[in-house]
């Protein structure tokens, strides 16, 4: 093994990479997409010399801009143009569909599963490396709460996203057409839990969207449903400060949204919203986005981890106690140098992830070249926030802003940093266009299970279990 390292360390001379170097990307996320990208347009000449060999493993063959899901679920952006198809934006990398299950890095193997993999019945794949990526993201932290598992609906990719827009719709299709008034009333009852960026951006701009949809309605007003976002901690936002977090509280309940503060939700079972100050909703809507945690295949591995379950990364975004693995992201506690004192770990969000993703593509050229590693170093700037549409709250260089502004800023914002002109043209014509014309509020339910029809229509009988592959194909 020694002699291998050693090998591994003659490997440059001169700013060149003198041996074929096999780089393995784990996650095609921000930090997994953003640090191949950097990495084919760094080592372009060695990867024509095939000196070089980039794979990015991903589960899913787009990277999704998650800011853009709140805007999504409101219809304001299509969903295509919420992701980034990697095999166009990674011409020059090998993208691999799959899953890690497991990193032996002592060995320099990682075990892949696939959809071929499932079929052949064969195990999973193994890949071996020379230099690792580890940017899994992170996953859903949910809590054992009764029925969650079976009612709750998750807000983290597009998939959910679109399929909360279509359950939104469909309730107040069922509370127009039903004459039960428990039926209506729970049909009508959303319940939003966990007060960060996801849940608090959701909520607003799913309320927008059903308050313009309830006006082609005949008998479904406005003030016929009941919005409650329900937050553990004494105040929601915390990233755009106290202050701004306190007016997004008046603004939601002055749209008559109930905030609840230090309430958690204790049971869902039924379909009945059970909350820890004692009041108890009947409703059909569950929306879990209280945190995540990193994703489960960093235990599955031989790298040192924190109590938090993110792996142990030094300012220049390599592993802890080892050489040749890297790591940025949520799945990374990677120490702020800013931060002025012992022990601060950057934040684990977009903003941090994008910044990473570059030192990152850097630092693993520069050790490929034998050259100096470059410290990350990135001061927090402030956040902004979308409340719906023209309504939203930020606080960036100190500078405290609501409403329109706000509102302005984060599109601002979000256009600027969205992957490829394609997107941003994209995105932009959409936004355009959505001020010339009306919202458009169908929905597509039928998606979610495609054969239903045809199922029946030739003598079966549609199937009322969701498939088997977790992204809704069949």
């Amino acid at each position: 093994m020694v002699e291998a390292v050693d090998k591994r360390k003659r490997r440059v001379r001169h700013g060149r990479v003198k041996e074929r170097a096999r780089i393995l990307v784990v996650g095609g996320g921000y930090v997994g997409m953003y640090t191949a990208l950097r990495l084919q347009r760094r080592l372009k000449r060695e990867l024509d010399r095939g000196e070089v060999e980039i794979t990015v493993v991903t589960p899913d063959p787009y990277m999704t801009y998650q800011p853009f899901l709140p805007e999504a679920a409101a219809g304001a952006i299509s969903p295509r143009h919420v992701v980034v198809p990697l095999r166009r934006v990674l011409d020059r990398c090998r993208v691999v569909i799959g899953e890690a299950t497991a990193v032996d890095h002592a060995k320099r193997t990682a075990t892949i599963s696939t959809l071929a993999t499932e079929e052949e019945g064969t195990g999973g794949e193994r890949l071996t490396y020379d230099e690792l990526v580890l940017a899994p993201g992170s996953v859903s932290r949910t809590l054992p709460v009764p029925g969650l598992a079976e009612h709750g609906i998750g807000f983290k990719t597009v998939e959910e996203a679109i399929g909360l827009r279509n359950h939104v719709i469909e309730q107040m299709d069922i509370a127009s057409s039903t004459r039960d008034p428990a039926i209506r009333d729970a049909a009508l009852t959303f319940v939003f839990v966990g007060g960060g960026f996801a849940g608090v951006e959701a909520l607003g701009e799913l309320e927008d969207m059903a308050r313009y949809a309830a006006r082609y309605y005949h008998n479904v007003q406005p003030e016929d449903m009941k919005w409650i976002l329900v937050e553990a901690s004494d105040r929601i936002l915390p990233e755009v400060g106290e202050e701004m977090g306190r007016y997004t509280v008046t603004e939601l309940r002055r749209r008559n949204i109930d905030v609840r503060l230090r309430t958690r939700l204790d049971s869902c079972a039924d379909r009945v919203a059970a909350l820890s100050d004692g009041a108890r909703f009947p409703t059909r809507t569950v929306v879990w986005t209280a945190g995540v945690k990193p994703h489960p295949v960093l235990a599955a591995t031989d790298l040192p981890r924190n109590g938090r379950g993110r792996l142990k990364c030094t300012a220049e975004l390599t592993i802890e106690g080892t050489t040749h693995a890297w790591a940025a992201g949520d799945a990374a506690a990677v120490p702020d140098v800013t931060a002025g004192k012992p022990g601060a770990e950057c934040a684990p969000n977009a903003q941090h992830a994008v910044r990473q993703a570059r030192v990152l593509g850097d630092n693993i050229v520069h050790s490929l070249r034998g050259e100096p590693l470059t410290t990350y170093t990135h001061k927090y700037v402030g956040s902004v926030a979308s409340l719906g549409l023209h309504k939203g709250v930020a606080h960036v260089y100190g500078r405290k802003l609501k409403g329109y502004p706000a509102w302005f800023m984060h599109r601002a914002y979000h256009l600027s940093r969205v992957p490829t002109f394609n997107r941003k043209a994209r995105v932009l014509a959409e936004w355009s266009l959505a001020g010339l014309f009306k919202r458009e509020i169908v929905s597509l339910g039928s998606l979610e299970h495609p054969r239903a029809e045809f199922e029946l229509a030739a003598g079966g009988k549609p199937s009322q279990d969701p498939p088997h592959n977790p992204k809704g194909s069949s």
